[in-house]
């Protein structure tokens, strides 16, 4: 079930981001307007970050678009399953996951999900995406996006390429 029917430029993402300075807020703010910018009408329903939480087993809502989410919420939905595996996280059919996916807007079908380290190689915090559609994200899209979170100073590039986790 990996196909998808969108051309998404990442490249004209990422160029779009060039020159992005400032506190790690900043540039995840910029970071969410320019993916919605780009992708709301290519199959992406909702983009957010999410960040370590007042407590070890929780993340709250960081930066997103367009609406606002579930916040905080545990580490046991994909986000959560993202940051404690290190690896991102590209999920076809959240239809048939049950209590393995945290739905903040039932009409979400897929996702992708990011996690981003500092130079430590400690997660901080995981880049989200959404989709009204089923198998609407790739492994094109879960490589492009930690190229893309790279580019804007958010995640460290020093890192193996991670395996990309299906579900």
């Amino acid at each position: 079930m990996a196909f998808t029917r969108y051309r998404r430029d990442y490249g004209a993402i990422s160029r779009s981001l060039s020159g992005v300075t400032g506190l790690r807020a900043n540039r995840m703010e910029v970071v969410a307007d320019a993916l919605w910018r780009h992708l709301s009408d290519k199959g992406v329903s909702w983009v957010g970050f999410y960040t370590a939480g007042p407590g070890d087993d929780q993340m709250i809502l960081g930066p997103c678009r367009d609406s606002p989410a579930c916040s905080p919420i545990a580490l046991n939905g994909l986000c959560g399953r993202s940051w404690l595996d290190k690896a991102p996280i590209v999920a076809a059919d959240l239809g048939v996951m049950g209590d393995k996916v945290i739905r903040c807007d039932p009409r979400d079908l897929s996702e992708v999900v990011v996690p981003m380290f500092d130079s430590e190689g400690v997660c901080w915090g995981v880049l989200d995406l959404d989709s009204h559609e089923r198998a609407s994200f790739t492994d094109a899209d879960a490589r492009a996006l930690d190229r893309l979170t790279i580019a804007a100073g958010l995640n460290w590039d020093g890192h193996a390429e991670r395996r990309i986790k299906h579900l």
